[in-house]
């Protein structure tokens, strides 16, 4: 006989499981300065029609991001990724990349300049707090992947005047800069290249915070010993938790807190809960078609399918609300409260069972209360140290 409460166990498993919201986490959430140190919104800028003042849905578009989504959350504050794929290390593909980098910094000045009532440029943590307090978002640039840099470190100054505040100086590929995490050909340089060195102090000096999420772990200590100033990962997360080398070692992470630094916890699956070898050969394999390709619109489309199926496919392995917050527990009892915040990677993979776009991260929030955060720990996590760090960022 077929036991009748079978077809009703997910929905018991859920109730069981769900856990009320705490009666003072909105009025926390309302209170602090919410800052996202990694957010994708350019990708979408780039696809013809998308207007980031207007609401969209994550369903249809894809789209997380959008100004009047970020009010619905209450979130504050986002660093804009200028995002360029890595490419061919030729004049050819510098040339195309600095052109597709200047494109989007245009783009995220044009929807500024168009929407002056709901969000502005923030370059500093003064701007950030003066944003919020006349209820607007604050739209910070970091770029992802110095590749756009070339061989050229004059373009460090032209980025900076644009309002780049931090670059990751490698994305999935090594470039001119140094080795990265996750290149299928292995290191080039064993760390930083004497090009990339020179990038560093000239960061420093300009006062644009130095990102290491994608590096190798060589490139990571190499810029450990020769920054001035505090560095941050803008979208990592603990290795001991889940072993990838996107993600920082426990040693990375102390290194990282001694010298001041801040490591932002991101929202990727992959990089929050170990996934089973079969999905991390899918990912690894799409990742691999596209490396050392010129980054098209064409190609950025086929890899957002690809990705895309790969994701309902093994979407049982998806990581949750809670598996954010075990990272962010991790790294404050390695470290402290002062070296921890977000990093959401919303619109590049970013988005998790609870925590799907921009207008639902008041949960993070209310999960931050349910472990026993108080409002000054929680406005730490979401902007506090980071505009902390920012401020640091140019050394005299």
């Amino acid at each position: 006989m077929t036991n009748p409460i079978l077809p009703f166990l997910p929905l018991l498993s859920f109730l069981f499981s769900a856990q009320p919201t705490p009666p003072n986490a909105h009025k926390i959430h309302q209170r602090v300065l919410t800052l996202d140190t990694h957010a994708d919104a350019p990708i979408m800028l780039q696809k013809e029609g998308f207007d980031v003042s207007q609401r969209h849905d994550t369903k249809k578009d894809g789209s997380q991001i959008d100004f009047p989504r970020m009010k619905d959350g209450g979130m504050d504050a986002m660093f804009f990724a200028v995002y360029t794929a890595q490419g061919p290390r030729t004049p050819e593909g510098h040339a195309r990349a600095k052109e597709n980098a200047l494109h989007q910094f245009d783009l995220i000045h044009q929807a500024l300049k168009a929407h002056p009532e709901l969000a502005e440029l923030a370059t500093t943590p003064a701007d950030a707090y003066r944003i919020e307090k006349a209820g607007k978002r604050a739209v910070f640039i970091g770029m992802e992947n110095g590749y756009p840099v070339g061989d050229d470190l004059a373009m460090l100054k032209t980025y900076y005047d644009l309002g780049c505040r931090y670059i990751t100086l490698t994305h999935f590929a090594n470039n001119l800069i140094g080795d990265s995490s996750t290149d299928p050909d292995g290191p080039i340089y064993g760390g930083l290249s004497d090009f990339g060195k020179r990038v560093v102090s000239e960061m420093n000096r300009l006062g644009i915070l130095i990102d290491v999420s994608h590096v190798a772990d060589s490139t990571f200590y190499d810029v450990m010993t020769l920054s001035k100033a505090p560095v941050i990962a803008s979208h990592s997360n603990a290795r001991a938790l889940c072993d990838f080398p996107r993600n920082m070692t426990d040693e990375m992470i102390k290194l990282i807190a001694s010298k001041g630094g801040v490591v932002q916890v991101n929202f990727v699956s992959d990089y929050l809960r170990q996934p089973s070898e079969a999905h991390r050969a899918a990912k690894t394999q799409m990742r691999m078609a596209f490396i050392g390709k010129s980054p098209t619109p064409e190609m950025l489309a086929k890899m957002a399918v690809k990705s895309d199926s790969v994701a309902k496919v093994y979407a049982s392995e998806r990581a949750s609300l809670a598996d954010i917050v075990n990272h962010i527990d991790h790294i404050v009892k390695l470290t402290s409260i002062d070296h921890v915040g977000i990093g959401s990677d919303f619109d590049g993979g970013g988005g998790v069972n609870g925590l799907e776009d921009v207008s639902e991260i008041e949960n993070l929030t209310a999960e931050l209360v349910r472990r026993g955060y108080s409002e000054k720990d929680i406005a730490k996590i979401w902007g506090g140290n980071l505009l902390r760090v920012l401020g640091q960022a140019r050394v005299k």
